[in-house]
């Protein structure tokens, strides 16, 4: 058999291995030893058996000739690659005990190399009349700590090599030749010091990403797995099962430092090898619920409500001491701030040890009314603490969870409740192109139209091409978006917010849209339904929660009375207007209307169909695949940057999972699904 694959022989009960790095193994009965070269299995077995002998105190005289013997022929094969190997015939062994007659042993194996000084070795060994002496075992008990003593009455089976258990095309192989690409510079200087024998960076990073690849999220199972699973011990590279601890302490200490950085060294070898366009990518936002406990809402609206009253409980305050103890605050503003309760909390001490009062406590003991004062005003400062702090926290958002101050309340469309009910989640971010995530961002946003510029700019930020065509859904749909991808020399193909309802027919059938009247260009007006002009009177300017300015057109009709389609053109229930007095108005944002006129051009054109098809079977397609495929439903991580590195986690192993299956049916180097040709 030549020696290129690896070899695995049986004969009766005696075992003999050889892989490819030429490593030998026999195992007879009750002789037990083996010589590997590059592996540490047989130091492991040297090191079993030399406590064998230890314990037992039975002499071996032929156990050094035996390890000489397989050494040189090993390191002799081990050099030489290109040799055959046979099984020879049965040796004859003799087992001789210290108080028994000496009997037959199980026909062994001997294996001999067919090349130079290895097949004088092999043959010298062959002709040697081995008697090997066996081990006096005692029964052992099956009740004990170490339950490797009791397996040392049977015998050790090979192979020893896990390698070889594990077929040519598992994506575990992938997975460590991929990640083996990567640098991980920032990833090693998140560690102040790697010990010897440990688990390294690079190999934590591959079982966490292969856990995901196999729908294993929790640090404890991910433990369970290193002990037990071949492919992680392939992953390990023989090193000790690193603990829950030191898993969940990697991904929040270490890699949420670094995780985009490393998200960037997978798509530049993504698109170093071709695997993606680097031309279009498709942009969606989906929520995932946080680790946060619900129920423990914290809205911005509220608080600022209890802020006030408690503002209005300061002044009152403030007036009873000014005349109980005659003394006048004097402060800047219309409220009382932290600084100024303060000052009036001095002033009230130093009146107590002006007087020589001293405060109780307890049942039956009537306190003071300086002491009651002191007590009240505190408890305002506390309470002014707390709101204050929690409106910082809100900061923009309109809430935030207790046990997750970064997660914010959003409604989702499925989760574990299925009640429809606010729970604290993050709205994470895609970046999709040829099937692979090539960018992502977690954002506290319940909406996805604020998160356009800020993903482009930080994917930009990081990586080293530049996408041309940005392409994504009607959530995205803004002013400023299109403006700023015009600025940043990239092409918007975003369905417009009316794309699906302009389809229909009662959409089409309203009189009262701007879309279905007239416009004339040169007096700039517009004509509705009844013929009747609707012309410019103003323009205003609004600064949207970005900061970015937008102006607005406000056109006027001034022939609305009397006008039989009144009640159908002019729309608002709630208006305390009377209709009769009411006339037509349409805010029109003029940049707004031009630029969605040339993205609806874009979008219908043969090539952006083709887009649009695609942004809905990849970029949907990658939280369908993270989510039902891999069954990852809630974080287990709190805080935006831990998030984020489970969010990238998962991403790389979309990624592998995405690359092994098209290795597998030869589908790679395609980047877009093409359109189905109709007849």
């Amino acid at each position: 058999m030549p020696y290129g694959r690896d070899s695995c022989f049986a004969w009766n009960r005696c075992h003999i291995f050889l892989n490819k790095r030429g490593t030998y193994g026999i195992i007879a009965d009750d002789l037990r030893f083996a010589t590997q070269l590059s592996n540490v299995y047989g130091n492991a077995i040297r090191a079993k058996l030399a406590n064998a002998q230890t314990t037992r105190s039975v002499a071996d005289p032929f156990s050094s000739f035996v390890t000489q013997n397989l050494q040189s022929i090993c390191s002799l094969c081990h050099r030489n690659p290109r040799f055959f190997i046979k099984i020879g015939d049965p040796i004859p062994l003799q087992i001789h005990e210290s108080c028994h007659s000496p009997r037959p042993m199980p026909k062994a194996v001997f294996v001999s190399a067919d090349c130079g000084t290895a097949k004088e070795k092999a043959e010298l060994f062959y002709k040697e009349r081995l008697c090997v002496y066996n081990y006096v075992m005692h029964k052992t008990k099956i009740i004990q700590k170490d339950y490797s003593l009791s397996s040392m009455n049977y015998q050790l089976k090979l192979p020893f090599e896990l390698e070889v258990l594990i077929p040519d095309d598992d994506p575990v192989r992938l997975l460590s030749a991929f990640v083996e690409e990567l640098e991980l510079t920032d990833l090693y200087r998140s560690y102040g010091k790697i010990k010897k024998g440990q688990v390294t960076p690079r190999q934590m990073f591959k079982i966490v990403i292969y856990a995901a690849m196999n729908h294993i999220y929790s640090s404890r199972d991910i433990e369970t797995a290193c002990r037990r699973d071949i492919n992680f011990m392939y992953l390990l590279e023989q090193k000790p099962a690193p603990d829950h601890a030191t898993i969940a302490r990697f991904l929040s200490l270490h890699l949420s430092r670094c995780s985009k950085k490393v998200l960037a060294e997978v798509t530049e070898i993504l698109y170093s090898l071709g695997e993606i366009s680097g031309t279009h990518i498709f942009i969606d936002g989906t929520k995932i619920e946080s680790a946060a406990n619900r129920y423990t809402f914290v809205w911005k609206k509220a608080v600022t409500k209890h802020l006030q009253r408690l503002c209005q409980k300061i002044a009152v305050f403030v007036e009873e001491c000014e005349i109980l103890y005659g003394i006048r605050f004097i402060f800047n503003g219309k409220k009382f701030g932290l600084r100024t309760l303060k000052k009036i909390r001095k002033k009230l001490y130093k009146i107590k040890e002006e007087e020589g009062i001293v405060f109780v406590h307890g049942i039956g003991k009537r306190k003071s009314q300086i002491q009651r004062s002191i007590e009240t005003l505190e408890g305002y400062m506390e309470k002014l603490k707390e709101y204050t702090k929690k409106i910082h926290l809100c900061g923009g958002r309109n809430s935030y969870s207790k046990t997750d101050p970064d997660a914010t309340f959003m409604r989702m469309k499925e989760d574990h409740m299925q009640n429809g009910q606010l729970k604290p989640a993050y709205n994470l971010q895609h970046g999709v192109d040829s099937g692979y995530i090539t960018w992502l961002d977690i954002t506290q946003r319940p909406t996805d139209t604020r998160t356009l510029i800020p993903f482009i700019k930080d994917m930009e930020e990081h990586l080293s091409f530049h996408y041309r065509d940005i392409v994504a859904d009607a959530g995205y749909e803004s002013e400023e978006n299109y403006l700023f991808l015009e600025g940043n020399g990239q092409i918007a193909y975003i369905k417009p917010n009316n794309y699906e309802q302009a389809k229909k027919r009662r959409y089409q059938q309203d009189i009262g849209r701007m879309e279905n009247m007239t416009y004339d260009p040169e007096q700039d007006h517009y004509i509705c339904f009844n013929g009747r002009n609707i012309e410019w009177r103003y323009d205003r300017k609004e600064k949207t929660a970005t900061g970015y300015q937008r102006t607005t057109s406000v056109y006027e009709c001034r022939e609305c009375a009397g006008c039989p389609y009144k009640t159908k053109c002019i729309k608002g229930n709630n208006c305390k207007t009377p209709m009769e007095e009411r006339a037509k108005r349409l805010y029109v944002s003029k940049t707004m209307k031009e630029k969605r006129r040339e993205d609806l051009e874009r979008i219908t054109s043969e090539y952006g169909t083709q887009l649009r098809m695609n942004r809905s079977i990849q970029a949907e397609g990658s939280f369908a695949e993270i989510k039902a495929d891999m069954g990852f439903r809630r974080y287990s991580y709190r805080g935006l940057e831990n998030v984020t590195a489970q969010s990238v986690v998962l991403a790389v192993a979309h990624n592998i999972n995405k690359l092994h299956n098209k290795i597998q049916n030869d589908k790679t180097g395609q980047h877009l699904f093409e359109l189905k040709k109709t007849a």
